[in-house]
């Protein structure tokens, strides 16, 4: 792909190749140092390690940009002995540093002191400049089950997507519809799939690819049509407490659709089933409206349907707003759906809500 962001794609995709190396030698264990979030949420050494090695990759070739991530680091600097084994889970890419595109902290100071520019960092508004979103383990809870999860690398100028890069070790390049978190890819090599803002959408393996000569395939721009087309849903059926599961199945019902398609716990991997064209619809309708998500979960990845021509907004129609926080409280759920369908899909998420005696969802 050749585009004003070729630079920041390859350092980008070095980052991702060498942060599924660290996530896959987690995978492989039992122990895998998890603690967990207020939110409740799960993390582990791998999400720490790779959030510290992104974060000083990426500093070291754009020294003046910020940062975004999920993680701190105060459950370190509480837990020495959690601490040591992010620090020597980092040292395995040490001695391919000069090799790689890979950047190291030089102490584990400096280790955590990275991590705390994610977890402090906002992604500013307009007026923020170049920004990095991390996710470093989408789907950690999947993850920890050596299931399906993605590394989510994002770049946003004045808040607005203009690059998405996301490594997905367990999805073959080739993978068909329908995925679910168990779907691992059977020759090992997993995907990246990346897109800038007006170049489209592409795909190629995560393991065996040179950062320097990527050979990717172009997405077709399968959502653009504007003929009406059959709903492929991507969702998570029963994983999750956050969303209506009951108002999401009879949307679905209302709108013809009867298989339940891709289902994945990951944020990130929706968008990617999304982009890739194995699901081109989801909707999401979280239980309360003080619920939002999370600018990590979302930043970026959704650019990977936007590049194949899909449209994404809120449950109210809204445009997603990338720069208000780290939590994306002007928005509340997602209708993503190909352009010709959105408006159809939308009205029939805000028409079953009042059916359903649930109108309160609705802003």
């Amino acid at each position: 792909m050749d585009s004003p962001y070729s630079q920041e794609l390859r350092v980008a995709i070095g980052a991702i190749q060498s942060a599924a190396k660290l996530s896959q030698a987690v995978i492989s264990i039992d122990d895998k140092g998890v603690i967990e979030k207020d939110d409740l949420s799960p993390v582990t050494v791998a999400d720490f390690a790779i959030q510290a090695l992104l974060t000083a990759t990426i500093h070291h070739a754009f020294p003046n940009d910020k940062f975004v991530g999920e993680e701190s680091a105060a459950e370190l600097r509480d837990n020495p002995l959690l601490l040591d084994r992010v620090w020597e889970l980092l040292q395995r890419l040490r001695e391919n540093e000069e090799q790689s595109l890979c950047k190291l902290p030089e102490s584990p100071h400096q280790m955590c002191e990275m991590i705390d520019w994610c977890g402090f960092g906002e992604p500013g508004g307009s007026n923020a400049g170049r920004v990095w979103v991390f996710d470093p383990i989408d789907g950690t809870k999947t993850f920890v089950q050596r299931m399906a999860y993605a590394i989510n690398v994002a770049l946003l100028e004045g808040s607005k997507q203009v690059l998405s890069v996301v490594g997905c070790p367990t999805l073959s390049v080739d993978a068909k519809s329908p995925v679910t978190n168990t779907t691992l890819d059977p020759t090992g090599r997993g995907c990246i799939v990346f897109a800038a803002k007006g170049y489209g959408t592409y795909v190629c393996h995560l393991a065996g690819s040179s950062p320097h000569d990527v050979q990717a395939r172009k997405i077709e721009p399968h959502a653009e049509t504007t003929s009406t087309q059959a709903l492929r849903p991507v969702s998570c059926y029963n994983m999750l407490d956050s969303g209506v599961d009951d108002v999401h199945q009879l949307i679905m019902e209302n709108l013809g659709i009867q298989t339940q398609g891709c289902d994945l716990l990951a944020w990130v991997l929706r968008w990617v089933t999304l982009g890739l064209g194995l699901a081109n619809m989801t909707v999401w309708v979280y239980k309360k409206r003080s619920r939002t998500g999370k600018v990590w979960d979302h930043a970026g990845a959704m650019l990977l349907f936007e590049e194949v021509g899909g449209k994404i907004t809120d449950i109210d129609g809204k445009d997603i707003d990338l720069g208000v926080g780290r939590k994306m409280v002007e928005n509340h759920g997602f209708v993503a759906a190909p352009t010709a369908m959105h408006a159809t899909v939308l009205e029939t998420v805000q028409r079953v809500l009042q059916e359903q005696g649930k109108g309160y969802l609705l802003g």
